[in-house]
């Protein structure tokens, strides 16, 4: 489909030819003003002068286009001077040239699109003394900053949410209940430590769980830590207790309370017969 024809006086082509340099979105916004030209849009004014074969004047380098902030001289001072550091730089370039407008974020950015280089890396260069060499803090401060004394431990100091012996909480990953324990963490050096409470009350009265065996629930409920609801067992036996679509077996967990024993002695029967006919 064929696009309308936008029809323009002599008055606004005359506009148009001698305002060609500006910039589109300027160009547009002008004419539109000037004239009083809701219908004519900026792909329509692009359209019209690449037709014409105006050319604007801007050349393709990387000072082209909209890049009107800086004159050629202060562009040539800011590359000159590249190397300073950047409050000094921009600190030395507005004193010069008047240019309190200028951010300093506007020469970082100018500084990137024209792809200066500072020629620093922010290394230490041999010999280079840390400017804080020889401070001291003051005794209990825990630092120079403020910022970094409000949120240091104090000596003496615990966490906040720190839990003394004793305290429970269930373990979201398997359901076991954690048990806080008055005994030194062999990890951390701390005076308590976290261990599962029915391993914990189990040894207790056990004895240390021996290599090979692990510990198994009962009546299906991990919570439950009194030891005679848990029943040390070879850990070959485990994968028969899980049960699973291969085996067509009933898992030992999900198994009515009056099947458990009955899958509890077939499983030892099963390893019993695997441990002799490996032997």
């Amino acid at each position: 489909m064929k696009r309308r024809k936008i029809p323009y006086s002599e008055a606004e082509m005359a506009w148009l030819e001698a305002n060609r340099a500006m910039v589109i979105s300027d160009y547009h916004r002008a004419f539109c003003a000037a004239f009083a030209r809701d219908d004519v849009t900026a792909a329509n004014l692009h359209g019209l002068r690449k037709r014409m074969g105006w050319k604007v004047g801007r050349g393709q380098g990387r000072l082209a286009g909209r890049h009107r902030l800086f004159s050629a001289e202060e562009i040539a001072w800011l590359r000159d001077n590249i190397g300073l550091p950047t409050d000094a730089w921009h600190r030395t370039f507005v004193h010069l040239f008047g240019r309190q407008d200028i951010t300093v974020a506007q020469l970082i950015s100018l500084r990137k699109n024209q792809k200066w280089r500072t020629g620093r890396d922010g290394q230490f260069v041999k010999g280079q003394e840390p400017p804080n060499k020889g401070k001291k803090c003051a005794p209990g401060t825990g630092g120079l900053h403020p910022n970094a004394r409000r949120t240091q431990f104090r000596k003496g100091q615990l966490p906040h949410n720190t839990q003394g012996a004793g305290h429970e909480r269930i373990d979201s990953k398997d359901g076991y209940v954690v048990l806080i324990v008055e005994e030194t963490n062999p990890w951390s050096g701390a005076s308590t430590r976290p261990v599962h409470k029915h391993r914990w009350l189990w040894e207790q009265k056990h004895g240390p769980i021996p290599d090979g065996y692990a510990l198994k629930c009962l009546d299906g409920d991990k919570t439950n830590c009194d030891p005679s609801n848990w029943e040390l067992i070879p850990r070959g036996m485990l994968p028969r207790l899980n049960g699973g679509p291969r085996k067509k077996r009933v898992a030992y967990d999900q198994a009515p309370t009056e099947l458990k024993p009955t899958i509890m002695a077939v499983a030892k029967l099963e390893h019993k017969v695997r441990e002799r006919m490996g032997k």
